[in-house]
């Protein structure tokens, strides 16, 4: 039976007999408060309305760290699958992305509106992106990063395809985004490509080589410069199954699960996302919501424990974007939970068993 929809007043509320993952371990069952949109201080929960948690896990929100976007539909899919938070990779218009923010009891996002792609590239081609996201030399950096300012991008997106950028632009567009504040995140589905975002001093990649595997001074560059990666395993996989040609030689998931293996081994923060998407001309279309739970276990065939697999999906994120009121149930924090029926420490694949989602407070009415 689906669940009644939930009271959205600010009434508070007491999340009993809930295990909660403190992003280490499961503790014993206690007590939760939600007071408006914010996790409350326990001593505060008498007389409060009580929902039975029947011992079941207790998580902060879910963050998907590479998605696309397309509309309300998209923030229920996140909502319905426990993904609290969701950081946008490319979607435009502005107007399309600013439609999609703040709305009570879905998944909040982060955007960086359109990506800056090279107009020899294949990405720009087959996409069919707007003339304000081509950048055709260093001298177009400033300009790009100036335009997704104005429209209130939160984060800088840097396509690099091989052919594509010249190193002088990739660089140009990380120094002008540092300018303006903005950590920039690199496409970079290609050993090349990671070289070339290494030079130019980018913060996070995002996806994981489907040519070759990372090699050690690749790793020993991403944890001298603090680096971070977002490998999208599953839009990897994918990819390497639309592709696949019998005979033919193609690209190798084993590659990516590899580079992903000795980043972690070396310590470098990986995190969970998906590139779910619903794009036509997109090389593969992950499923908005339902993918994270792959991701998680993929992410665990690649050396994470289920409990680092949980950190790539919650606290790790909130820190290397900035999300400090998320990410952990604490007082003060986003009351951003999902409630699981199973252990997933014991199991990942027990994050599909979610029972209850509440963003900021407000229960999303799942099946």
């Amino acid at each position: 039976m689906p669940h009644a929809p939930t009271d959205t007043s600010p009434e508070p509320f007491a999340l009993t007999r809930v295990r909660v993952f403190d992003g280490e371990k499961l503790l014993p069952p206690a007590t939760v408060l939600v007071d408006g949109p914010l996790i409350g201080d326990p001593a505060g929960a008498r007389g409060a309305r009580e929902i039975d948690g029947g011992g079941g896990v207790l998580l902060p929100g879910l963050i998907d760290a590479h998605v696309h976007l397309s509309d309300a539909d998209t923030l229920r899919a996140f909502a319905r699958y426990g993904i609290t938070t969701a950081l946008d990779m490319g979607t435009w218009p502005a107007d399309r992305v600013d439609a999609l923010r703040g709305r009570a009891g879905l998944t909040d996002i982060r955007s960086s509106t359109v990506g800056a792609s090279s107009p020899a590239s294949a990405h720009a081609v087959r996409l069919g992106l707007p003339a304000g996201a081509l950048v055709a030399g260093p001298g177009d950096a400033e300009r790009f990063v100036a335009e997704r300012v104005a429209e209130g991008a939160d984060h800088i997106k840097i396509v690099i395809d091989l052919p594509g950028f010249a190193q002088e632009t990739v660089t140009a567009l990380v120094a002008a985004a540092h300018r303006h504040g903005l950590r920039t995140v690199a496409h970079a589905s290609a050993l090349g490509a990671v070289r070339m975002a290494r030079r130019a001093g980018v913060d996070v990649l995002t996806h994981a080589p489907l040519d070759r595997p990372l090699e050690d001074t690749d790793v020993e560059w991403a944890v001298r410069e603090g680096r971070v990666v977002v490998p999208t395993l599953t839009m990897m996989a994918d990819i390497v199954t639309a592709l696949a040609r019998p005979g033919a030689p193609g690209p190798s998931y084993e590659a990516a699960r590899a580079s992903v293996e000795a980043l972690h081994r070396a310590g470098v923060p990986v995190l969970a996302g998906t590139d779910s998407n619903d794009t036509a001309a997109a090389p593969a279309s992950p499923p908005h919501g339902e993918s994270i739970h792959k991701e998680l276990e993929l992410l665990t065939g690649a050396g994470l424990t289920p409990v680092e697999a949980l950190r790539a999906a919650t606290v790790l994120p909130a820190r290397h974007f900035g999300l400090d009121d998320r990410g952990v149930i604490a007082p003060g924090k986003r009351a951003d939970l999902v409630l699981l029926a199973d252990d997933p420490l014991t199991d990942i694949r027990a994050t599909r068993t979610v029972q209850r989602v509440w963003c900021a407070g407000t229960e999303y009415p799942r099946p």
